[in-house]
């Protein structure tokens, strides 16, 4: 965690020569491969649970690929109220968001430079995926009490996108912010994401621990 990470490139997309003193991940090229990794993980999950949920309306007695026992089954979120709280399956917003991450990570990597505007809108967006996703781990847990496997990897892909997003822009200066807490979160960035799986896996192990050990 170098100390010297930290300075805002005061634009909102530098170039190369600017970004020198930057996180690693948070320069052009690295941040770009970042989304679109987690891009490509949520856009294949989600996709997978679209298809499933096609299926169980053709097959209402289909049994999904993750229907693994009474406590990991997509089938039976499928049937809750909460998979479709908008009227349409949860997961249709998935592949019509993460679609537009990969894009923004494709753009990027080929050279695209965006304003301050697409970063603000960006980091709206994810941020609201991340306050729904949020909600429906609590659902999955406290109310629904079954995990959907699928939906859990669209969780994984939603912690790094969310953190090192929000770091980017505080580091570009799209989100303003004092400098102190640029640099907690600059040198920070990594920590945050792995104690933030730490926290869901953990809630997850204590909530189902005697679901999963008959104990």
């Amino acid at each position: 965690m170098a100390k010297s990470t930290t300075t805002t490139t005061g634009h909102p997309d530098a170039g190369p020569a600017a970004e020198a003193h930057l996180p690693g991940f948070a320069r052009h090229r690295p941040f770009a491969i970042l989304v679109l990794v987690t891009g490509v993980i949520g856009w294949i999950a989600s996709a997978i649970l679209v298809l499933e949920r096609l299926e169980l309306y053709r097959d209402p007695n289909h049994v999904t690929s993750c229907d693994i026992n009474p406590w990991v089954s997509c089938g039976q979120v499928m049937g809750t109220w909460q998979s479709e709280l908008f009227g349409f399956p949860n997961p249709l917003i998935g592949i019509v968001a993460f679609a537009v991450v990969i894009t923004t990570a494709m753009a990027a990597l080929s050279g695209a430079r965006f304003g301050r505007w697409y970063w603000v809108g960006l980091q709206a967006g994810v941020t609201a995926g991340a306050v729904f996703v949020t909600w429906l781990w609590s659902q999955a847990l406290f109310s629904i009490y079954i995990l959907c496997l699928y939906c859990m990897i669209v969780w994984a892909a939603m912690i790094p996108l969310t953190i090192l997003l929000t770091v980017r822009n505080l580091v570009h200066g799209i989100i303003p912010a004092p400098a102190g807490l640029v640099r907690f979160a600059a040198e920070w960035a990594w920590t945050l994401v792995a104690i933030t799986y730490v926290a869901v896996a953990a809630s997850v192990f204590f909530r189902f621990f005697t679901a999963f050990t008959g104990l």
